[in-house]
């Protein structure tokens, strides 16, 4: 079959940000990618308008590939973290498909340069099934599984399972968070943005000291403040043992890879911190999480590959 015209539009859409590129020939890495604030924009056909006059020389997509964080049914999405919601049928283009951004991701894997990924520990990823996560906005997860035809995504919510507090420390700060208000605290509350400022909250609460209230960007950048500090180790520590749940529970003996736009601020301190260990440690299976590696992603625009290699494969059949 015909592949729908080109350039193709691809997109990676946050809860903060909405990303987006051309692809211009198949196999091709995206071009003319520019980042948009979502608060800009009431809506995503909006922001996607604004994409492709202001940065795309006003081209008309044959097809687009949408990776967004949220839930999708059909052609339909919700944004967790931001009030965008909608169908593809909004949007002036002939072929659009819609991947979780956490799917986008997964897709990417295969396709990521070895000078994109920043090893924390264990074996190098192998053929198998891989999974990704990663704290933004919010705290994604996917998984990636190779079949006779090809790679296959996993899309999830996994980000919403129960918060992974591994001691009594751990716990105290669940119970100073349920006092905030939250009556059950979930993976996302701590392990994302938002979260790392709730934990530095909780923390403090949890050492009886009174501290500003800082977000995600002030934490990383005060790590000569000892609660900054405290807080990005635990941080790390549950993203490990967080890591690990997910690692078992999708038997991603490929690899872990951990995505988001939180940890490529803080590679040193992620590889210098006790993720590797708390991701190992487990009662039975131990041995298990050793033999399975994890690595950190530092390239720029990771779901926009995942986007463009899913087009690149699928676009063929789209019409």
């Amino acid at each position: 079959m015909r592949a729908p015209e080109l350039p193709w539009l691809v997109a990676d859409i946050g809860g903060t940000n909405a990303r987006f590129g051309l692809v211009t020939a198949p196999g091709a890495a995206p071009s003319h990618v520019a980042v948009l604030s979502g608060a800009v924009y009431p809506t995503l056909p909006d922001a996607v308008a604004a994409y492709l006059s202001e940065h795309a020389g006003g081209v008309r997509p044959g097809a687009a590939c949408l990776a967004v964080a949220g839930p999708i049914d059909g052609d339909r999405y919700r944004l967790t973290n931001s009030p965008w919601a909608g169908s593809t049928r909004d949007l002036d283009v002939p072929y659009v498909k819609l991947l979780n951004d956490f799917e986008a991701l997964a897709v990417s894997l295969p396709h990521l340069r070895a000078d994109e990924l920043v090893p924390l520990g264990g074996p190098e990823p192998s053929y198998g099934v891989k999974a990704v996560l990663g704290p933004g906005t919010g705290l994604g997860v996917g998984g990636l599984v190779p079949t006779d035809h090809g790679w296959v995504p996993i899309p999830g919510e996994g980000g919403h399972v129960t918060v992974p507090a591994a001691d009594d420390r751990e716990l105290e700060i669940v119970r100073a968070l349920r006092a905030e208000g939250l009556d059950q605290v979930v993976a996302e509350h701590v392990l994302s943005g938002p979260g790392l400022a709730r934990l530095h909250r909780a923390l403090a609460r949890v050492n009886g000291v009174a501290a500003p209230s800082l977000a995600a960007s002030e934490i990383v950048a005060r790590l000569g403040d000892p609660l900054c500090a405290e807080t990005v180790e635990v941080f790390c520590g549950m993203l490990g043992s967080f890591a690990g749940n997910v690692a078992l529970t999708l038997g991603a003996r490929g690899g872990v890879y951990l995505g988001g736009g939180v940890l490529p601020r803080i590679v040193e301190r992620v590889c210098a911190s006790n993720f590797r260990a708390r991701f190992a440690t487990n009662p039975d299976m131990s041995a298990y999480l050793a033999e399975i590696g994890t690595s950190l992603i530092v390239a720029p625009q990771p779901a926009l590959t995942g986007a463009a290699a899913w087009l690149t494969q699928h676009a063929p059949a789209a019409r």
